[in-house]
């Protein structure tokens, strides 16, 4: 997996690959002439050398001012390299409709070379400069790559920094007072849990949460755990497991048989712990919560639920996932899929974490930045939570700038929002 810094500049460097090679681009430059379209190939093979190292670089940055400095720089470099190549496809598009008004007017000018048109003479003197301090600049990044030892980590070697940046384990208490917006989903999960299951059913029910990352599919799986009307009179077994993306069944079993006897678990083999798990569930009532499953392999989780079919009737077993297919094998209850919140309730989030203890009229917050807010959002409670604490600890006058970074723009990677990226890697905020 790779570091979220250096997905979000490899996510960028592929933009510029695209567009240096693009055939439009390319064949414009040739008109202008001068050497445009070797400096480009240049860039490409510059910024190549570059991109091998970023996951060592995003490593290091962590510990290494230097490194960090580094990186900075070319998050720098990276943009200003787009807004020639923002320029050249401009003056490629005028060129081009210039050309067909000649032809409609029947001018005859396509005797004259591109490289000699006034305007492409202007335009060409005037990027020669700034494309010379490009490939200067990468030219000085390539010659620093060497000097502070960045050296390329093959893909799949292991990572710290992107370990660092994997979802933490859930848990079952509450982090906040309060939810917002998911009232009418909680009343709906309840009654799921709560309902009686047919007489030809199995013992227990999987009711699976489905529903993208970040859109809450923990937050309502833990107000459906605690509520009231779950307690010791209705099940008498709870338990609580934060799965992810190791779907380890003797793994999953200890940490279940922990959370329902609330004692560690000594035994090392599968056939002990189920045997425990079986004689802790057998003949009762439960409500287990399995958060985060991604698991597809159906024998696994065969494997898994096999102690708890001695449970008594009417047991029931949240799972929230990404993925409706971990969904369909764990059940045949119809997933309950979960929808983004609407824009009052991420404003909420939003003003909760990043206003608490601030008088809202002092900072005169405006509804166009409202607006601007929750659109970042996208109806997400997480990038809601994120963005907040994010503002929270940066000036009040630097928030129009946050929430205008280019970062915003860039494609989603491996399910992690623009915002979500913005709180794993802050050093890009500001640019």
């Amino acid at each position: 997996m790779a570091a979220v810094g250096e997905m979000l500049l490899n996510a960028f460097f592929q933009v510029l690959f695209d567009r240096l090679a693009s055939r439009d681009l390319l064949s414009f430059v040739r008109q202008l002439g001068g050497g445009v379209d070797s400096e480009l190939k240049k860039w490409q093979r510059k910024l190549k050398m570059i991109q091998a190292v970023l996951n060592d670089a995003e490593e290091k940055q962590l510990t290494d001012e230097a490194v960090k400095m580094w990186l900075d720089d070319l998050q720098d470099l990276a943009y200003d390299a787009e807004d020639i190549l923002d320029e050249f496809a401009t003056q490629a598009l005028e060129s081009k409709l210039m050309a067909q008004n000649q032809d409609s007017s029947g001018q005859l000018l396509s005797f004259i070379p591109a490289s000699l048109n006034p305007n492409a003479v202007r335009f060409n003197y005037t990027m020669r400069s700034k494309i010379n301090d490009i490939t200067s600049r990468l030219e000085q990044l390539c010659k620093e790559r060497i000097e502070l030892g960045l050296q390329r980590i093959p893909e799949g070697a292991s990572s710290t920094a992107a370990a660092a940046h994997q979802r933490p384990p859930s848990s079952s208490v509450p982090p906040e007072r309060e939810v917002f917006g998911r009232e009418e989903d909680k009343a709906k999960i309840l009654d799921m849990v709560l309902a009686d299951s047919p007489s030809d059913h199995a013992n227990f029910a999987v009711i699976p949460i489905v529903g993208m990352g970040g859109i809450g599919k923990t937050t309502l799986a833990r107000e459906v755990y605690n509520d009231k009307a779950v307690g010791d009179s209705k099940f008498d077994v709870k338990a609580w497991v934060c799965v992810s993306d190791v779907f380890d069944v003797l793994g999953i079993s200890k940490a279940l048989l922990e959370s329902i006897t609330r004692r560690p678990c000594l035994l090392n083999s599968l056939n002990e712990v189920q045997v425990e798990l079986k004689v802790a569930v057998d003949g009762k009532r439960f409500l287990l919560v399995l958060d985060d499953v991604w698991n597809e392999d159906y024998s696994s989780w065969v494997d898994l639920k096999a102690p708890f079919l001695a449970a008594a009737p009417n047991s029931k077993m949240i799972v929230t996932t990404r993925n409706s297919n971990v969904a369909s094998i764990m059940g045949p209850i119809e997933h309950y899929n979960l929808k983004r919140l609407l824009d009052d309730d991420c404003w909420s989030i939003f003003k909760t974490h990043a206003l608490e203890g601030r008088d809202h009229n002092a900072l005169e917050i405006s509804e166009s930045f409202r607006k601007k807010v929750v659109g970042k959002c996208g109806g997400l409670p997480l990038a809601a939570k994120t963005l907040g604490g994010l503002l929270r600890t940066t000036r009040h006058d630097a928030w129009d700038d946050i929430l205008e970074s280019k970062i915003w723009d860039l494609p989603q990677q491996s399910g992690v929002l623009p915002v979500l990226r913005l709180s794993y890697t802050i050093i890009f905020l500001l640019i």
